[in-house]
C-alpha cells in the first residue's frame, strides 16, 4: 500500500518504519527541517532501541521517504496516518491545534487536486472522544468526498515500540463502514499472523479505548505508590506484598512494582485529558483525580527520607544520580519524576551530579546549568554524600559496591526504583533507604 505519515515524532517515525519494513510505501511528512535533514542523512533523532536497523534497512530499499511537501505525500497516498502531537493543554485538555490544522491542510489540498480517489485518513494521534466527528465535519465543510475518518490508537511502549508494533497485543479500529474495516484488516494483518485481534468498533468507543488503557495502568502504578506508602508505615513488606497479590490471575503481575511515580508523554496528559473530558461531559472521574494527585505526591517522596536523614538544611550537601529518564531504554525525560526531584533539592540548596545512559543531552534542557553532568555512572560519587537511583537501568542493578562504597563521602543510597535487595545492602555496609520496605537496622 502506498502511504503518508504526517509527523516524524516517536509515534510517526515508528509507524511509518514499521510499515515499510512490510513492504508498504511509506511517505513521512515533517515540517521541521533540521529533523528531515538528519531522517535523510539517516540519523535517528530519538532513542528506541532495535528501531535504528529497520530504519536503515528501509531507507536504503527506497520504501521508506521523507519530506516536507505535504501536498506530494496526500496525492501519491491511499491512506493518510496522523501521528501529531496533543500536548496538555493550561487547562489539562489534549490541545489539538496540530490535529485540525493538518487535517484543514490536507482537505484544501484534496479539494484543489479535485480528488476523486478515496482517502483513508488515519488518526494515531491521542484525542478526545468526539475528535473523529470533528474531522469528518472538516472534510464536509470543504466540500470533500470519498474521504473516511478512522481512529486507529496506537500503544507503544518506550523502548519496546518496535516490538509492540510489530507483534502487537490488538490493533483498534474506530471506522464506520465495512469497506474500511477491510481495508485496515489488509494493512494490519501481515502484524497479527499469531491470531491476535483486530478489534473494530465505532470511532467513539476507540478514542476512549486509548485513554482508558493509559489511565487504568497509571492507577495500577499509583495504587501500589501509595500501597507502598502504606506497607512502610505498618511495618510490612511491598515487595511480599506485590508477589502475594501478583499471584492472582484476576490481578496478574505487571505494572505492580512501586517507585517515585509515573511520568513521559503520555500517561500524565492522557489521566489529564480524561479527567478534563469526563467534567465537560459531567461525568466526572474521581478515581482518575486522585491518581493524579497521589503521582505527583509520590515525585517527592523520596526527598521527604532524604530530608529525614540528613535534615532540612541541605546546604553544602551534594547528591549522586544514576537515572534520570522517566524510564530505562528511553531518552525521554517529559514528566520524569527525577526532574521534580532534582529540582527540588536544588531548591533546599543541595548540588547535584548525575548520569544516564540515554538522557544526558536532553537532561541540559531541563537543568541548564544548575547540575553537574558526569561521563560516568561512578563519577557521580565523587564527594557525595549520597546516591539517589531514579531511573531502573539495567547497569545500575549489580554495580561495583565496593568502588560505590568508597567514592562515596557516606556509604548512603536512596533507591526510588526498589533495584536492590534491603539485607544484601545492610551487609555490605549501605544505609539503604527504598520504597515500601522498612530500612534494615544496622
Amino acid at each position: 500500500m502506498n502511504l503518508a505519515v504526517i509527523g516524524t515524532g516517536y509515534v510517526g517515525l515508528v509507524s511509518g518504519t514499521c510499515f515499510a519494513e512490510m513492504g508498504n510505501k511509506v511517505i513521512c511528512v515533517d515540517n521541521d527541517s533540521k529533523k528531515l535533514k538528519m531522517l535523510n542523512e539517516k540519523i535517528i533523532p530519538i532513542y528506541e532501541p532495535g528501531l535504528e536497523v529497520l530504519f536503515k534497512r528501509n531507507i536504503e530499499s527506497g520504501r521508506i521517504s521523507f519530506t516536507g511537501d505535504l501536498k506530494e505525500a496526500i496525492v501519491k497516498s491511499e491512506m493518510i496516518f496522523l501521528c501529531l502531537p496533543t500536548p496538555q493543554d493550561e487547562d489539562g485538555s489534549a490541545d489539538l491545534k496540530y490535529v485540525y490544522g493538518v487535517a484543514k491542510e490536507i482537505a484544501k489540498i484534496l479539494k484543489d487536486a479535485g480528488n476523486k480517489e478515496s482517502k483513508i485518513i488515519v488518526n494515531k494521534s491521542t484525542v478526545p472522544v468526539g475528535t473523529s466527528g470533528n474531522l469528518v465535519a472538516i472534510f464536509e465543510e470543504a466540500g470533500v468526498k470519498n474521504v473516511e475518518v478512522v481512529s486507529n490508537p496506537e500503544f507503544l511502549r518506550e523502548g519496546f515500540a518496535v516490538d509492540d508494533f510489530m507483534k502487537p497485543d490488538r490493533i483498534i479500529v474506530g471506522a464506520r463502514t465495512n469497506e474500511v474495516f477491510k481495508k485496515m484488516h489488509a494493512l494490519y494483518e501481515p502484524f497479527v499472523r499469531q491470531g491476535n485481534p483486530i478489534i473494530e468498533m465505532d470511532p467513539e468507543s476507540s478514542e476512549v479505548t486509548k485513554y482508558a488503557a493509559n489511565s487504568y495502568l497509571a492507577m495500577r502504578i499509583t495504587y501500589m505508590n501509595e500501597l507502598a506508602n502504606f506497607c512502610e508505615s505498618v511495618g510490612a513488606n511491598v515487595d511480599l506484598v506485590r508477589k502475594g497479590i501478583g499471584a492472582d490471575t484476576r490481578i496478574g503481575k505487571r505494572f505492580l512494582f512501586p517507585g517515585i511515580g509515573y511520568g513521559g508523554s503520555c500517561f500524565p496528559k492522557d489521566v489529564n485529558a480524561l479527567i478534563k473530558t469526563s467534567d465537560e461531559h459531567k461525568s466526572p472521574m474521581n478515581i482518575l483525580k486522585a491518581v493524579d494527585r497521589v503521582n505527583r505526591d509520590q515525585k517527592l517522596v523520596l526527598v521527604k527520607k532524604i530530608i529525614n536523614h540528613f535534615g532540612e538544611n541541605l546546604k553544602g550537601k551534594k547528591f549522586g544520580v544514576w537515572g534520570l529518564a522517566f524510564k530505562p531504554n528511553t531518552d525521554d525525560m517529559r514528566e520524569a519524576p527525577a526532574v521534580v526531584i532534582i529540582n527540588e533539592l536544588i531548591r533546599l540548596g543541595a548540588s547535584v551530579s548525575a548520569y544516564d545512559p540515554a538522557a544526558m543531552e536532553n537532561a541540559r534542557y531541563y537543568f541548564g546549568n544548575s547540575i553537574e553532568y558526569s561521563g560516568s555512572q561512578y563519577q557521580v560519587l565523587k564527594n557525595a554524600d549520597a546516591l539517589l537511583t531514579l531511573t531502573e537501568w539495567n547497569e545500575f542493578r549489580n554495580p561495583d559496591f565496593d568502588k560505590l562504597k568508597s567514592e562515596l563521602k557516606n556509604p548512603v543510597i536512596f533507591d526510588g526504583r526498589n533495584i536492590y535487595d534491603p539485607v544484601k545492602m545492610n551487609e555490605l555496609g549501605f544505609v539503604y533507604f527504598s520504597i515500601g520496605r522498612k530500612p534494615v537496622p544496622r
